[in-house]
């Protein structure tokens, strides 16, 4: 059977480590939002997330382009902050995981899948930070094919982990709510 990295953790510490995760992501998020509000345009309609997945570096230029100083400046910051997110909703996601594997299917295949998962969701931070750097490097003005490839190439994966982890938590809860009240 997998161990979960969070296995060593008491109950006092697990709860203190997801309600510290619970706020620094939450207060990155804000931030984050913050910043995108300066990012958002008619070329760049989602914000940092078109220049994740711009794939091609003409579209990652025209977005570049776009922006003005502030833009640029922001764009810069929230990059940065991501380096921090990146740790924050990993970590919390893998928690929550860990939270409710634990409790549900100790013992089972689907326990090792939530395992499996939780380790991947550390692949999806490492994931995210090489596509910042790739990002970083389209906004200081290097701009090659490589890197908006790069970019999208590692922010693809990263959204599917963290799209398959968030959808684990939801249907367990909803199993963990329904074992309970019916």
């Amino acid at each position: 059977m997998l161990l979960s990295p969070f296995n060593k953790l008491t109950k006092t510490q697990e709860n203190r480590l997801t309600y510290l995760l619970v706020f620094s992501t939450m207060a990155l998020i804000i931030c984050m939002l913050y910043l995108d509000s300066f990012l958002t345009n008619s070329v760049c309609k989602h914000g940092i997330v078109s220049f994740e997945l711009a794939k091609d570096l003409k579209v990652s230029e025209r977005i570049i382009n776009s922006w003005n100083e502030t833009s640029k400046i922001s764009a810069g910051i929230s990059l940065g902050l991501d380096f921090l997110f990146l740790i924050s909703y990993s970590s919390l996601i893998a928690i929550l995981i860990h939270k409710l594997n634990s409790h549900l299917w100790k013992g089972t295949r689907l326990y090792n899948f939530g395992v499996i998962l939780i380790l991947s969701l550390f692949f999806a931070a490492l994931f995210d930070a090489i596509e910042n750097i790739g990002l970083i490097q389209l906004l200081l003005e290097n701009l090659k094919q490589t890197w908006s490839s790069i970019a999208y190439y590692f922010a693809v994966p990263k959204f599917v982990i963290i799209l398959i982890g968030i959808l684990y938590i939801l249907f367990n809860f909803v199993y963990l709510l329904i074992k309970k009240y019916i």
